[in-house]
């Protein structure tokens, strides 16, 4: 792959030794990246996918074509995950799928949600289906 993959992440209110240790981990990462940004998120989100927690989100732009940055973000997911926070899902392409539910614990509403409103299943995307929220198109008959 080549372009750029931005990893946005939010961690809660007293999780800032976590958020140190992340940053440490991104000075040592297997290529530099070309944009880091760091910003103080107020109130959680009312949505039960909404992204924003009260803490501190960290995105940072990296070199899509470096299979090591993969492995890197992987391990980051589960340490944002264990600290409470969750990755941005409209910027996510490689979240893996049981980590859904750790970091987005309003995920079953969303699901009674979703079956109510579509219970064929035809509101779909390739997020959806990469993260188990749907099932995949070639499973449906």
């Amino acid at each position: 792959a080549s372009g750029l993959l931005q990893y946005q992440c939010v961690l809660p209110d007293g999780q800032e030794r976590t958020l140190a240790a992340l940053v440490e981990a991104f000075t040592k990462a297997p290529v530099s990246p070309s944009l880091a940004v760091l910003k103080r998120l107020g109130p959680q989100g009312e949505g039960m996918l909404s992204f924003p927690l009260q803490g501190w989100t960290l995105a940072v732009d990296l070199p899509a074509w470096n299979a090591e940055v993969y492995l890197m973000l992987d391990r980051m997911d589960e340490v944002v995950a264990q600290a409470g926070g969750r990755v941005y899902l409209a910027k996510d392409a490689r979240l893996r799928p049981d980590l859904l539910a750790a970091m987005y614990p309003r995920l079953p509403e969303w699901r009674e949600v979703k079956q109510r409103i579509d219970p064929e299943g035809r509101i779909r995307s390739d997020l959806a289906e990469r993260l188990g929220l749907v099932p995949s198109a070639s499973r449906i008959g």
